[in-house]
């Protein structure tokens, strides 16, 4: 009976917000209409409807706005469908097809079939993209297997590979430009259609996922309670649950072929239409799709009016529009999530410390290793060296084309080597304070801080020196560290609070977006160049010469300070009690650490961009060669660290010269592997 009561009391509550929410989608709609640089406005096309309109604004309407805007009602839908079956399928809020790499698989899937050449449909390219992102959520799964199921785990699963699935698109795009030529800013997300064929078709493809998702609806009810519970009342749950996801990878596959990459979108849906009190996956499919629906004609609608194409601004994507509003929503809920790290931590267990013979020939070989990688640097790229002409050069008596050839690459690789250096150790101080392997600078909103910080200097203080913007990159950092800590911390039994090492990176990642999101919009607004900004962005060595060392000067001086302070970043992984029972102020040496980790990685990336993945395959592999102790580690990282990104650069210079590939895409195509790798190894931490 009181059951029956609380169904038909939620009835009326669905109702009147599916009403509502049609109402606003109808209202956004109108205006999406009536936005463009054509000056067509919402008048102009109610006259067309009249029989007062003009050729040309049919032509308009026809032409460019009613294919974006049922593009983004089709996008919309989809996405809100997708996220909605993928949270109930896996009874985790933060679950969406972005968040567990199903839109990155598909869009790199696509990428794909263009750098091959080959001519798909939309239908057929929307089955390249379903495989994709088939894949993805299928490799998600087999990297969070095997242990706790934990939201966490899936969740970082899930980062793991929408990172790397990212990476191998944009290194597809750089060995092809011509192929792949205009998916870069279809990548973002975009609505923008040159008719209605391709939002028609794969509407049609959208619809009948979206019909057959309320099949599921009572499952996914009954699989709320449990799984044990939802068996015991007849649930093929090992039935249900792939049939959810096979749907959603349909829904949001289709979505990526016919507009690109849009985020978040299909994670604030559900959990904001939950919000409102609609819980039953029956009333929550279609209210989820209108409200997703009108969150992209929004996000789209907002872009245009903010930086209006009728000015001569470059157009912002949606997915930024979107992944801007998202971010904070996702850092929110992730302060929510029940992870289990809070105590025991995440850090992986390495052997006992090397002796010191064992230290010093390690060294010695990443030393020797880091020679070898400089002296390839300075042989390859545009320009071939031998090594007679490279020694003749470096002992002074080589010709002027070797000598200049030499003059120029020596610096950056100087630079590059001092960089990796710098974020090795940023990885490894922000790691002993989260205890949590994953906690790369990049993952924890550190060099998202520095960028937007240094953006800001750049656009409002253009005639600032040049120190200012290191200076500004590391406040940058600092402050949005600060911030992801601060979001990220816990509430413990007994009202204490907790550090959960897990839950800090998944804070980290919405910090990562949302500040990512800032600085595109800064860029186009300001009608800087697009693509310089981005190669910066992605992390590049090109051009620096030994004035960008005076600005690595302060994270070298950091990384000295941490080895000096070995003791107390020792006892950081170890928890709270026992660096309390030892004297640590835990709090202080805390956030001193983490203020030395946002230093180095900021200060950096003000040097050489965002480069990614250093500050975590260094530090780790570190760790496994020479032991936990800080005074070894961090000049064994620091080592590792050079060696990859001068190889990473020579190799960026080497593959397609004379075009070159950001040093941080060369370094995520190595990172990536190895984080799976890692989240693999560790899956029953």
């Amino acid at each position: 009976m009181t059951a029956s009561t609380d169904l038909l009391r939620r009835r009326p509550r669905a109702l009147l917000v599916g009403g509502a929410l049609s109402l606003v989608l109808f209202l956004v709609g109108v205006v999406h209409l009536g936005l463009g640089a054509s000056g067509v406005g919402v008048g102009d096309i109610l006259d067309l409807f009249t029989g007062h309109g003009d050729p040309h604004t049919a032509d308009v309407l026809l032409g460019a706005r009613l294919p974006r805007t049922l593009t983004g009602l089709v996008v919309g839908v989809a996405l809100g469908v997708s996220g909605t079956l993928i949270q109930g399928a896996t009874r985790n809020p933060l679950a969406a097809p972005d968040t567990l790499g199903v839109n990155a698989g598909a869009y790199v899937a696509v990428v794909l079939v263009a750098f091959t050449g080959v001519s798909l449909g939309p239908v057929p390219a929307g089955g390249a993209a379903f495989l994709g992102g088939l894949l993805a959520i299928a490799l998600v799964y087999l990297l969070s297997s095997g242990g706790v199921l934990t939201p966490g785990r899936v969740l970082l699963a899930g980062a793991t590979v929408a990172l790397a699935c990212t990476s191998a698109a944009e290194f597809l795009q750089m060995l092809d430009v011509q192929a792949t030529r205009g998916l870069f800013f279809w990548g973002n997300g975009t609505l923008m259609q040159s008719g209605l064929t391709r939002p028609l078709t794969l509407g049609a493809v959208i619809a009948a996922g979206a019909l057959l998702a309320p099949l599921l609806a009572r499952p996914l009810d009954l699989m709320a309670l449990g799984d044990e519970t939802a068996e015991s009342m007849g649930v093929r749950v090992e039935r249900i649950r792939p049939a959810a996801f096979l749907v959603a990878v349909l829904l949001s596959a289709s979505a990526v072929s016919l507009a690109g990459p849009i985020g978040f979108v299909g994670l604030i849906a559900p959990v904001t239409v939950r919000m409102l009190g609609v819980r039953g996956h029956a009333a929550l499919l279609p209210t989820a799709a209108l409200l997703s629906a009108t969150l992209v004609l929004a996000a789209d609608a907002a872009a245009q009016l903010t930086l209006p194409p009728s000015a001569g601004y470059a157009e912002i994507p949606v997915g930024v529009v979107t992944a801007l509003m998202g971010g904070p929503v996702f850092m929110a809920l992730a302060r929510r999530v029940s992870t289990g790290d809070a105590d025991t931590g995440a850090a992986v267990v390495v052997a006992e410390q090397r002796r010191g013979p064992v230290y010093a020939v390690a060294l010695g070989v990443g030393l020797l290793a880091l020679v070898v990688a400089v002296a390839v640097g300075l042989r390859i790229g545009d320009v071939r060296i031998g090594w007679e002409q490279l020694g003749a050069s470096l002992l002074g008596s080589g010709e002027e084309m070797t000598d200049a050839v030499v003059s120029y690459r020596l610096p950056r690789i100087l630079v590059a080597a001092v960089a990796g250096g710098c974020l090795a150790v940023a990885g490894t101080a922000v790691q002993a304070v989260v205890r949590n392997p994953l906690a790369e600078p990049s993952f924890v909103g550190v060099t998202g801080g520095a960028s937007v910080a240094a953006t800001l200097v750049i656009l409002v203080v253009p005639s600032a020196p040049l120190v200012a913007l290191p200076i500004a990159a590391g406040i940058g950092g600092v402050v949005m560290l600060g911030l992801v800590v601060l979001v990220a911390r816990g509430t413990r039994g007994g009202g204490r609070t907790g550090l959960d090492p897990t839950r800090v990176v998944l804070v980290g990642l919405g910090a990562h977006a949302t500040t990512m999101a800032l600085v595109h919009i800064m860029v186009v607004g300001a009608q800087m160049n697009i693509s310089a900004a981005l190669t910066w962005l992605a992390g590049s060595t090109y051009a620096r010469d030994l004035s960008a060392l005076g600005w690595l000067a302060l994270p070298v001086a950091v990384a000295v300070l941490l080895v000096v302070a070995a003791r107390p970043v020792n006892m950081l992984p170890l928890g709270d009690e026992l660096p309390r029972a030892l004297g640590l102020e835990l709090g202080r040496a805390r956030l001193l650490v983490l203020g030395a980790g946002a230093v180095l990685a900021a200060g950096t990336a003000a040097a050489v961009g965002a480069v990614g993945f250093v500050g975590l395959v260094a530090p780790h592999l570190a760790r496994r060669i020479v032991g936990n102790s800080t005074g070894r580690m961090v000049p064994m990282a620091a080592v590792l660290g050079a060696v990859l990104v001068v190889a990473s650069d020579a190799l960026g210079r080497w593959l397609l010269a004379p075009t070159e590939i950001p040093v941080g895409i060369v370094t995520a195509l190595v990172g990536a592997p190895y984080l799976v790798w890692l989240l693999r190894r560790t899956r029953d931490v």
